[in-house]
């Protein structure tokens, strides 16, 4: 029997696989963008490596509009003073590209540092985005801390001494000499502990202090022209004996249309324990409480305005306790009317 030369030709023909189809990529649907604007960022963390204190550094922040609207960033508002928000892109088109330059000056820092800044935008599901700057301050010669700080009550004042730890980060040892305090309330002296190379700065606060605050710069010189003075400030702050915070209680001018809580702390400085009693108030129908959250040093008082409640025009009101310090026997905490806040009657404005 004579072989078919063709055998292929029996196959049908849809069933032959031909170069182009098994090359081709399948075809699937392409996916939908997510509704509304959505915010993407490349990285939300930039690290800048090491830096001489003093230089600033700057990164410009990408991100995408991977949404399907409009992305609008309504603020950019960085942690604190030392970080500042260049000009951003505030709408931002779907598959659009933005930017977000964020600038930090290291003067008066040292060592590792970590700067944030907020972003507001009306991606609701990322409506608040944190973008962080982090890195390491160089100083010749480091001080920590620059600023030491005393706390001390009315009564019962003492001497107190805070250390500051001085480093020599350059290669060669340096001397430090001259030193001098603007404040005769302070005291210091210089202990070496690695000579060249670490030093330690010892500050003591001389009581009696009567002022609310008083304060002293610390120098040093020394022998490196790239850093030629050490400079500490020393801080002594004096809380009165007994205080009240806040030292009076606002409300609206017009008759609360919900309740309304106020707490106040009243906080013990003085060397013996603190004792209060017979808690009252000129004003009738508030729900007053107190509580001792530290024994004899710290309570709270909360006061419970009703729904209703109106306090009449030029009428005084007060919360009053007794306390067991001889200074302060009663104290009294004014209840006071927000200024403006009283809504103009119809009659006033003629309507």
């Amino acid at each position: 029997m004579t072989p078919n030369p063709l055998p292929w030709l029996l196959i049908p023909l849809s069933l032959i696989p031909t170069t182009a189809a098994a090359s081709s990529p399948s075809a699937g649907p392409v996916p939908d963008r997510p509704e509304g604007p959505r915010i993407s960022f490349e990285s939300t963390v930039f690290d800048f490596g090491q830096i001489n204190n003093g230089d600033s550094v700057t990164h410009s922040f990408v991100f995408t509009n991977t949404g399907d609207r409009v992305l609008e960033i309504t603020r950019v508002q960085p942690g604190c003073g030392c970080t500042t928000a260049g000009t951003w892109d505030q709408r931002v088109e779907p598959g659009a590209k933005g930017s977000i330059p964020l600038r930090f000056n290291s003067t008066g820092f040292s060592g590792k540092v970590t700067k944030t800044a907020t972003v507001h935008c009306n991606d609701a599901a990322h409506s608040n985005v944190v973008l962080q700057l982090t890195g390491t301050i160089w100083k010749p010669i480091e001080t920590t801390p620059s600023l030491v700080m005393f706390s001390y009550g009315e009564e019962g004042q003492s001497r107190q001494t805070r250390t500051v730890r001085i480093v020599n980060n350059l290669e060669g040892p340096v001397e430090l000499s001259g030193l001098s305090c603007t404040n005769t309330s302070f005291r210091a002296e210089l202990e070496t502990v690695k000579p060249g190379r670490e030093f330690l700065l010892h500050v003591t606060a001389e009581p009696p202090f009567s002022a609310r605050s008083t304060v002293a710069t610390i120098r040093l010189a020394t022998s490196s022209p790239r850093n030629p003075s050490v400079q500490v400030t020393a801080y002594a702050v004096v809380q009165p004996a007994v205080a009240v915070s806040p030292e009076q209680v606002w409300i609206p001018g017009d008759a609360l249309v919900s309740p309304l809580k106020s707490t106040l702390v009243v906080r013990n400085a003085g060397p013996d324990p603190l004792r209060l009693s017979d808690l009252e108030t000129s004003l009738p129908g508030l729900g007053v409480s107190l509580r001792e959250s530290e024994p004899g040093r710290l309570y709270q008082i909360e006061v419970n305005f009703p729904t209703g409640f109106r306090l009449e025009e030029g009428r005084t009101a007060e919360i009053r306790v007794r306390s067991n310090h001889p200074r302060f026997p009663l104290l009294r905490i004014p209840v006071l009317q927000q200024p403006g806040s009283r809504t103009v009657s119809r009659k006033q404005t003629g309507i």
